[in-house]
């Protein structure tokens, strides 16, 4: 599944329309959010989060959508099911978001 980048005009209608979500929230000038971005990618393709819709959200031009999860550092990622979120972290370390991810499993 590909990662889909979405606005605070989308937001609330993503949370409402997919039972499990994680969010990376990112911006342009944010290196470790460049450095982490294939690897999200990557995992949106993996076999084991088939059921997991990937979204990714500028936080600088969406405050909607960072202020529902906390944000307070990037890269920060969260995990949503039903439109509640479940948890939040600011990493940037692949290992911290699978283990977020199988959270949602």
């Amino acid at each position: 599944m590909a990662v889909e980048l979405v606005t605070d005009q989308e937001w609330n209608a993503k949370l409402e329309s997919n039972e499990k979500v994680v969010v990376k929230y990112f911006a342009d000038w944010c290196g470790s959010c460049k450095l982490i971005a294939p690897k999200y990618r990557r995992l949106s393709d993996d076999e084991r989060f088939t059921e997991i819709t990937f979204l990714e959200v500028n936080a600088e031009t969406n405050e909607v959508a960072r202020k529902s999860a906390g944000v307070d550092n990037l890269p920060f990622f969260a995990i949503f099911r039903n439109g509640e979120m479940v948890e939040g972290s600011a990493t940037s370390k692949e290992e911290n978001v699978i283990k977020m991810l199988e959270q949602l499993n």
